[in-house]
């Protein structure tokens, strides 16, 4: 007889799993991993660092502009060798010789009295390769006067006095720039000037000449001058107000003038045929006296002048725009992160790199362009090329036209705000602050849609 088990459980038919282990199986499968819990969150951090990445293309675009700016400067250096640079005139000053020991000869320096400038300037633009250069020629009537110089008030003795070596010096920076046999009618008599300073500390590059003088009781009574001279130049055109009262006036037809230096015009006039301007400054407003013995009084310490301002700085304005790169950038990726939550579209993270090289394209085409073009029309030309290529992109990617078109004009917005803001120098701060204001409140807007919790 049998007996059977009632604790042994009933077999189970070959292959079939028991419930218990079927269901634990079945929730672990199910039970979703931490990626996927997370996923846009990883993926939002994988975005941020793309952004980060395409900082170094970026930079090595502002590398880029750098060089450009180097090989414009060099090529000023080539006209300005060639042409003439930038310019400074002092003078004319008078410089006396005299025995301050037995046998040690030392200068003592006077200044005019009164100091007088008239000059046009003839400005032009020279090329060298794709870099404009501006040059000019220069028409200068100097004049002015020396009252008595007075020996007692530098403790010199007048039996000391070198007069037959006494000579008249003008400062200039450059000498190629002299196109005329400058000379000086000097109380009435012509004289014309040699190149070169005997007195190394009184100017770098000058010329000079030994002009006639009488001693009196109360000095050396000196006089008169006028000078005539042609001058070239590179950029700019400097005057230092050596005159007890110097007087500068000078015309052009630039229309871009820049007054700089130590002193701005009394009065200026800027119109569409070009510019006028007059300096006055006493002795009162500089730092140097009228006489002095042995080195340099620092002569330039109050020079002024105008300066031949070309209106279109590519470079600076392509560097503007560059330091907007991260914004641009930035606000597209948010797009299409937007665009992945609230349409459960996939976008790879390969195709966010492919965008922001787009985007950092955009820049080399602008410096390229620009140096060609109107920097206006090269960022007009750089931006639609730029918005074409990512909006056909996105189409392709998402198979969303509606998608690429809203793409194409969230670009266009921000390059027209950029634009704005490059072209608006003095209320960049205003215009940047209110523009970014929008975009935080537009986002704001639209990210109220997305359920944060269920990401």
């Amino acid at each position: 007889m049998q007996t059977s088990n009632i604790n042994e459980p009933n077999p189970l038919p070959p292959g079939q799993p028991s419930s218990a282990t079927g269901n634990s199986s079945q929730d672990i499968n199910e039970r979703p991993s931490f990626f996927e819990r997370y996923a846009y969150g990883i993926k939002a951090l994988i975005i941020g660092m793309l952004v980060i990445f395409l900082l170094i293309p970026t930079a090595m675009i502002m590398g880029l502009i750098s060089e450009r700016e180097q090989r414009q400067f060099e090529a000023k250096g080539e006209v300005s060798g060639k042409w003439g640079d930038a310019q400074t005139i002092t003078g004319p000053v008078l410089v006396i010789p005299y025995y301050s020991k037995p046998g040690v000869t030392s200068t003592a320096v006077f200044l005019p009295e009164k100091l007088a400038v008239n000059g046009e300037l003839l400005p032009e633009i020279r090329r060298r390769g794709i870099y404009e250069v501006a040059v000019y020629s220069s028409h200068l009537q100097i004049s002015g006067a020396f009252s008595a110089l007075d020996l007692n008030s530098l403790n010199i003795d007048p039996s000391t006095v070198l007069l037959k070596d006494a000579y008249l010096a003008v400062g200039i920076n450059d000498m190629r720039g002299i196109t005329n046999q400058a000379g000086v009618q000097w109380n009435g008599q012509n004289f014309y000037f040699n190149p070169g300073i005997p007195a190394t500390n009184l100017f770098e590059n000058g010329m000079q000449v030994r002009v006639p003088l009488t001693m009196s009781d109360s000095g050396i009574v000196a006089g008169n001058f006028a000078v005539n001279l042609d001058l070239k130049g590179s950029a700019q055109l400097y005057f230092s107000p050596v005159g007890k009262t110097t007087t500068v006036n000078l015309n052009s037809n630039w229309k871009n003038p820049s007054f700089d230096g130590a002193f701005l015009p009394n009065a200026h006039n800027v119109h569409a045929k070009g510019f006028t301007a007059s300096w006055q400054v006493s002795n009162l407003n500089r730092n140097f006296p009228q006489s002095w013995i042995g080195a340099n009084a620092n002569l330039h310490s109050a020079d002024f002048g105008v300066k031949l301002f070309l209106p279109v700085d590519t470079y600076q304005q392509s560097t503007r725009a560059v330091k907007y790169a991260i914004l641009i950038i930035g606000l597209t990726f948010l797009v299409f992160y937007f665009i992945e939550l609230l349409y459960r579209s996939a976008v790879h993270p390969l195709q966010y790199i492919l965008v922001g090289a787009a985007l950092c394209v955009f820049y080399t085409l602008l410096i390229a362009l620009a140096e060609q073009l109107n920097f206006s029309i090269a960022y007009l030309i750089a931006a639609v090329l730029t918005i074409l290529l990512v909006a056909a992109y996105t189409a392709s990617v998402l198979r969303s036209s509606r998608m690429a078109i809203g793409i194409g004009g969230v670009l266009s917005l921000l390059y027209g705000f950029i634009y704005v803001i490059i072209r608006s120098e003095d209320q960049a701060l205003l215009m940047g602050s209110l523009g970014l204001f929008i975009i935080l409140a537009i986002v704001m807007y639209f990210s109220r849609r997305i359920k944060w919790g269920e990401l």
